[in-house]
């Protein structure tokens, strides 16, 4: 039976067992944090409008922006148009949007994605498991750090060989060439590895926003709230014709009509 408690995880009283926990409300702060610090520092990420950065032309790939219609009138309205639309030779083919029209299909989209929220979820979990394993990569970086390491200490060594007995400078510097090239590429990985892990734990914790918000989401018709457009929402590609696709963080796609 269902019974309310108190967790210190959420600071709040919620019903236990009314469905499965996805991930700690902690986690999903964390996640937060990560989206609001990416929309400060992000090129196209500066927009108070929820929608900035997340509308894209499917004739030439380019964001959407918005434009304010009528703007000394009573008839104002926002509209977001391809921002290359009068730019090219031809122009673009791509309708503009209404704000009101872009929360209604993505109200329809989500709604669409609700049918099989269950079966999304246990494959976001798995996908998610996958994403924060970093159980061969720490691995690596162990070995990689330590080659690093014993590189370091044969190069030093060779210096200060050099430097106290007379070697033969042609394979001291065949030596000292061999112990660099091993160094750079090794630092290289490193780096490499250490960017991936970085990748893999940022997808992890937007999947995990992404998992978080569709748990949440129980009453339908629903209303538009920027946090759920934001966490659940990649991207929408704006095709002719007004076909509209919404990608959504999980990469699954939903295509709607304008």
């Amino acid at each position: 039976m269902p019974q309310s408690r108190w967790d210190r995880c959420s600071r709040s009283w919620y019903v236990e067992n009314s469905h499965p926990a996805i991930i700690c409300p902690e986690e999903w702060d964390r996640v937060q944090n990560e989206m609001l610090r990416r929309k400060a520092t992000g090129r196209h990420q500066n927009s108070l409008s929820p929608f900035s950065a997340k509308l894209i032309c499917g004739d030439y790939g380019g964001y959407y922006g918005s434009k304010v219609w009528h703007s000394n009138s009573k008839y104002r309205r926002t509209i977001w148009q391809c921002n290359g639309k009068f730019k090219g030779v031809e122009k673009c083919r791509t309708p503009h949007l209404y704000e009101d029209d872009i929360k209604a299909m993505f109200l329809k989209a989500v709604s669409e994605l609700m049918i099989d929220r269950e079966a999304l979820i246990d494959d976001g979990r798995v996908l998610h498991t996958a994403f924060t394993d970093f159980n061969a990569i720490d691995k690596e970086v162990a070995e990689i750090t330590s080659e690093i390491d014993v590189l370091s200490g044969l190069v030093q060594k060779l210096v200060d060989e050099n430097a106290s007995t007379t070697l033969d400078q042609t394979e001291y510097r065949s030596r000292y060439d061999g112990y660099i090239d091993r160094y750079d590429k090794a630092k290289k990985r490193l780096a490499a590895l250490q960017e991936q892990r970085q990748l893999q734990e940022l997808k992890g914790d937007i999947l995990s926003g992404f998992l978080f918000e569709l748990g949440e989401l129980y009453d339908l018709p629903m209303v538009f709230k920027d946090e759920t457009w934001n966490a659940l929402v990649d991207h929408v590609t704006v095709h002719k014709g007004g076909r509209v696709v919404f990608t959504f963080k999980n990469g699954t796609e939903v295509t709607e009509m304008l």
